[in-house]
């Protein structure tokens, strides 16, 4: 693999003065020099011409991947106005912090539920060698296997957790990130990108099946509503019943307290408005 390395390279300010007063010198042995030595002025005027070719600039997070005919020759990083040898090709690579969002893959769960997942991903180019050299394209290598990545999270967890301690995608979205992350990250390795940030932007299960589930999560509601409902029901009866036996000597007989204890409870879970029914007679 072809890994970054340094290039050497000069202050170009530097070999401005250097270059200006070396073509001066050059130009002068033209006219100084004896007819022969004239073929040898001429020459070094010409090579300090070339010269000016190698001049470049480097901006603020970016980087010159610089290689002599076809080889790499390294890298150069620091900003400002810089010179090489004039052979060098010169092509420039962003380092800076970048970030796509993924198209909505329809993928199905580790129980085989149709859903769909987008995630944005955040990463930067750290190995500008390996980033050019290695890859074809490396920006569209990293969009498509953070796509491969995400989907192939999205078949291993299910949706919603069916057990309490069950790692879901809708239950735990800072570690189901974290996991899309190192994934994204390890299949990008080869490519000299740096994965900063991952996380889920949509999460949602297919249309052909979202009434469905969205049924089943309402009745999942209503069961646990119902149950808190319930036990709080039993409690006020049971609070009820002890108060009038205890601070009040009202005695019934079994028959009467579970009559009693079916009315209470339906007064208190009813959805409706209970209509009351007043006994004018005895108590028996």
């Amino acid at each position: 693999m072809v890994k970054e390395e340094a290039a050497s390279t000069s202050n170009g300010y530097l070999m401005i003065v250097i270059l200006f007063f070396a073509q001066l010198v050059a130009a002068g042995t033209i006219v100084v020099f004896p007819g022969g030595l004239k073929v040898l002025a001429v020459i070094a005027t010409a090579l300090v011409f070339v010269g000016w070719f190698g001049f470049f600039i480097v901006a603020p997070n970016y980087g010159k991947i610089l290689q002599l005919f076809g080889k790499y020759v390294g890298t150069e990083h620091a900003p400002g106005l810089r010179w090489a040898n004039p052979f060098f090709s010169k092509k420039q690579i962003s380092l800076r912090v970048r970030n796509f969002e993924s198209g909505k893959l329809k993928v199905n769960d580790a129980r085989g539920n149709p859903i769909e997942i987008a995630a944005v991903v955040v990463w930067k180019v750290v190995d500008s060698a390996e980033a050019y050299f290695e890859v074809d394209d490396f920006e569209s290598f990293v969009t498509i296997q953070s796509e491969a990545a995400l989907r192939n999270l999205a078949n291993t967890y299910p949706y919603e957790p069916h057990d309490g301690d069950e790692l879901s995608l809708r239950g735990d979205p800072a570690s189901i990130a974290e996991k899309i992350k190192l994934e994204v990250q390890e299949r990008l390795q080869k490519a000299g990108v740096h994965v900063i940030e991952t996380r889920i932007s949509h999460l949602a299960y297919s249309p052909e099946i979202a009434q469905a589930m969205l049924r089943k999560q309402q009745a999942g509601a209503v069961l646990a509503a119902r149950r808190l409902i319930v036990k709080g029901a039993v409690e006020m009866v049971t609070d009820a019943l002890d108060t009038l036996t205890k601070e009040h000597d009202f005695q019934l007989d079994e028959e009467r307290k579970a009559s009693m204890v079916s009315n209470l409870l339906v007064v208190i879970c009813s959805d409706q408005q209970v209509q009351p029914v007043v006994n004018a007679g005895s108590l028996y």
